[in-house]
């Protein structure tokens, strides 16, 4: 069963050996999504757990990405797509940064929710 390494040793062994997970996902592709589902998980586990929940959407979406998409490419561009979005699209990593850069940061305004009792 593959193994995902969380340190990378000095022998520059890859942290993910994709040969061994490739040849499971082909072979038995059942296993290797309960495998990959099990790691994923295993690395959520250990950020911490207020941004747990974030990355388990995270991790939704990019199920469903790859559930919708007709061939795996066609996932891989989307998830490519998204990532980028997320650095140079608006409200991105790059625009924050600059925005800091600049000293024109502004932190997000917080409010409180309202809770309404539901009409009949």
């Amino acid at each position: 069963m593959p193994e995902l390494q969380t340190e990378q040793a000095n022998t520059q062994k890859p942290l993910v050996d994709f040969k061994t997970w490739s040849e499971l996902a082909q072979s038995d592709p059942d296993v290797f999504e309960a495998r990959r589902a099990e790691i994923i998980e295993q690395m959520i586990q250990r950020i911490p757990a207020h941004k747990q929940h974030r990355m388990r959407c995270l991790q939704w979406k990019i199920d469903q990405v790859r559930a919708q998409a007709s061939n795996p490419l066609s996932a891989c561009i989307t998830l490519s797509e998204m990532m980028w979005d997320s650095l140079a699209g608006p409200g991105g990593l790059r625009e924050t940064l600059e925005h800091l850069g600049n000293g024109n940061f502004e932190p997000t305004p917080k409010a409180r929710v309202l809770d309404f009792e539901r009409a009949p």
